[in-house]
């Protein structure tokens, strides 16, 4: 097993069932992809201060920078070959990477576009860079990409409040806060109420209409080449569902999907867009 592929199977990411439909090589690209995705956003969850954190990602963008500019670095010579490869910009690295740097300084998002601007840089991105490996005709891809990264990031957000809390995190707008009567100290003290579940549900719509967005933006013949995002969306869009199902319990317990099911939702998701693209 190589150390992409290890890395991404062991962080028990819903990403595995989805790169394994794709070929070896683009198989092996993704795991490369992912492996660099998952261990700059391992950054900001590291021990150690915020300014050694900081160093560290500035040590790491520079020798991105090096690596794209032919000059001597091997750090990231896997990862550069794969974006020459697939002509990945260097720009969505970079763009990654400030995304993880808002981890570091800001925890905090007053309104629900600085939050988006967010879960573009540390998701979007990353939709835009699979896609290139994927491979694809019709430009409105890029749409379906960005629209998808945001519901699952939103949906990872929704997910994880209560462990984001206990690292100080609030990731919820403030002005959503607001508006439905919940303070950061509820959050962080796990009092569930009505106001709280008021709020989420606004989360779940919220998230759920960017599944929406981006299944209206993907071409019909398109379809068949983003089989692997799309098991991705449907794998998470059943978390979503689960979350309300558990009426939105998520500050007390991290809901998971079963191994077996996540199995199923991918065969099940092969099957359907393989015949949707006959």
């Amino acid at each position: 097993m190589s150390k992409e592929k290890d890395i991404t199977q062991q962080s028990k990411t819903n990403f595995y069932y989805a790169f394994s439909v794709l070929p070896r090589e683009k198989r092996e690209a993704i795991y490369t992809l992912y492996s660099f995705c998952r261990q700059t956003d391992d950054i900001a969850d590291s021990r150690g201060s915020r300014q050694k954190k900081q160093k560290t990602l500035d040590y790491w963008e520079k020798e991105l920078f090096r690596q794209f500019n032919f000059e001597s670095s091997t750090r990231f010579d896997k990862v550069w070959k794969i974006a020459q490869k697939f002509r990945i910009p260097m720009e969505y690295f970079l763009e990654l990477i400030n995304g993880v740097r808002m981890d570091l300084s800001q925890v905090r998002f007053h309104s629900i576009e600085d939050l988006l601007n967010y879960c573009y840089r540390v998701a979007s991105v990353v939709g835009l860079m699979s896609i290139e490996i994927f491979g694809y005709r019709d430009e409105r891809v890029k749409e379906y990409a960005v629209n998808l990264g945001i519901a699952l990031q939103l949906t990872n957000i929704m997910r994880d409040v209560g462990a984001d809390a206990e690292m100080g995190r609030v990731y919820l707008p403030q002005e959503d806060l607001e508006k439905f009567g919940v303070s950061e100290q509820d959050i962080i003290k796990k009092r569930t109420s009505d106001s709280f579940l008021e709020l989420m549900h606004h989360q779940y719509n919220r998230a759920k209409s960017y599944y929406e967005k981006a299944a209206a933006a993907l071409p019909y013949g398109e379809r068949r080449n983003m089989i692997p995002s799309q098991i991705m969306k449907n794998i998470y869009f059943h978390l979503l569902k689960l979350m309300e199902k558990h009426n939105f319990n998520v500050l007390h317990q991290k809901t998971e999907i079963p191994r077996l099911v996540k199995i199923s939702i991918a065969f099940k998701t092969i099957l359907t867009e393989a015949v949707i693209s006959i």
